[in-house]
């Protein structure tokens, strides 16, 4: 009986897969600050933490345990196959358990939203309903680079919007041009997660790049979307739309490379990841990108 139990309470948080939430945690708390001392705002820091920036982080973050609970629910063919070490696949907790954990959390994202702002519940709602047509027939998922723009536009674009959007206007060419940059190298970067699943995608009718192309193709053809975002950013400097003291992030255009390398040469999960190096690196790299970004805003706040 302790067991069961034991079992049904660790199924119910790899649902969720709570590892992943650390990146939109991490990634809006870089941006909000950013936002924060480019405006001017940053005074009772306390009080703006509570009010502000942990409803915003809790809001992304549960958005996301919800995609995950919902993509679980979705993915039954492929993950028996692939991920066979899943709660749903187990038994450890049914089809309509996930499907209620999944309404509830989607439910509790927005609902704190409402905490926030106007614009930010906007941005919550464009998030969700790209995470449900991703997963939901006719599933955006399985269409041949569609399902990279689905991972790259929430998560890239509208994600930093939002987090923006907590303090400032999103809709300034600053934010627009950062989110415009992370969702392009997303959109390469998701290629990373779709390696381990070659076959499994396969047989559940997923296109990726990776199983109609093979490893090699699929990383040439990501190769521009992890390089030229970053490679870009001198011109961009030049043409007025960036600061010249965001020109460090050029530098990101060097683990693109890398990530590329890896795409090719290693497909095999490492450890409690459940996925590839490459993946691994590419979300490192966009922890890195937003904490440069965060840090050098702030940096050019002051000295402005």
């Amino acid at each position: 009986m302790e067991l069961v139990f034991k079992n049904r309470i660790m199924g119910y948080i790899n649902l969720i897969r709570p590892f992943t939430l650390l990146a939109p945690i991490i990634i809006s708390i870089c941006i909000m600050i950013a936002s924060l001392f480019y405006y001017g705002r940053a005074d009772n820091i306390s009080f703006i933490l509570l009010t502000k920036i942990i409803p915003a982080c809790l809001s992304l973050a549960i958005l996301n345990g919800a995609s995950n609970a919902l993509n679980q629910v979705t993915d039954i063919k492929a993950d028996s196959i692939s991920k066979p070490y899943r709660p749903i696949i187990k038994g450890y907790i049914s089809i309509k358990e996930a499907v209620l954990v999944s309404i509830i959390l989607y439910i509790m994202a927005i609902s704190i939203s409402l905490l926030v702002n106007t614009m930010f519940i906007v941005f919550i709602l464009l998030i969700a309903i790209f995470t449900v047509t991703y997963s939901l027939p006719p599933r955006l998922k399985d269409l041949l680079f569609v399902n990279q723009l689905w991972v790259g536009v929430p998560r890239g674009l509208l994600g930093i919007l939002a987090s923006w959007s907590v303090f400032g206007n999103a809709l300034e060419p600053l934010p627009i041009t950062i989110g415009i940059i992370a969702m392009c190298f997303l959109v390469g970067g998701s290629i990373t997660k779709d390696i381990n699943d070659y076959e499994a995608d396969k047989k559940a009718g997923t296109h990726t790049l990776v199983n109609t192309y093979g490893a090699r193709k699929a990383a040439l053809i990501s190769l521009p979307f992890l390089i030229l975002p970053f490679a870009y950013i001198p011109i961009l400097i030049d043409s007025g739309i960036l600061d010249s003291y965001l020109l460090f992030l050029t530098f990101f255009a060097i683990p693109g490379f890398f990530i590329f390398h890896l795409m090719i040469k290693d497909d095999k999960k490492i450890g409690f990841l459940e996925n590839t190096s490459s993946w691994t690196l590419m979300y490192i790299t966009y922890f890195a990108f937003a904490f440069s970004f965060s840090f050098l805003t702030i940096i050019g706040s002051i000295s402005g």
